[in-house]
C-alpha cells in the first residue's frame, strides 16, 4: 500500500529540486523518491556494535587458506574451461 508524504520546502530549494528533476527528465515526485531511496541506501543497515561482533567472530574462525597466486591461477583455469556453477 502506498503512503503519501508531504514535505514543506522553501521556494529556492523547490526550484533547485525542480531543475534537477528536469535535467533528468523526471517529475519532481520521482526525483524525490529516488533521492529518498539513495539516502536510505547510504544509512548503515545495522548498528556498528553488531557489525564489529560479526567481524570479530569471523576473525576467531580457523578457516582453510591458500596461496593467493595459486588461488588466482585456479580461478583463471575455471574461467578458461568455461565451467559455470
Amino acid at each position: 500500500m502506498a503512503k503519501r508524504l508531504q514535505v514543506i520546502v522553501q521556494t529556492p530549494e523547490y526550484l533547485e529540486i525542480q531543475h534537477a528533476a528536469r535535467l533528468r527528465r523526471m517529475t519532481v515526485a520521482a526525483w524525490v523518491r529516488n533521492a529518498l531511496v539513495e539516502a536510505r541506501r547510504s544509512e548503515p543497515s545495522r548498528e556498528t556494535a553488531y557489525k564489529l561482533e560479526v567481524i570479530r567472530s569471523a576473525a576467531r574462525m580457523e578457516l582453510p587458506t591458500a596461496n593467493i597466486d595459486r588461488m588466482l591461477e585456479e580461478i583463471e583455469l575455471g574461467y578458461a574451461s568455461g565451467v559455470q556453477q
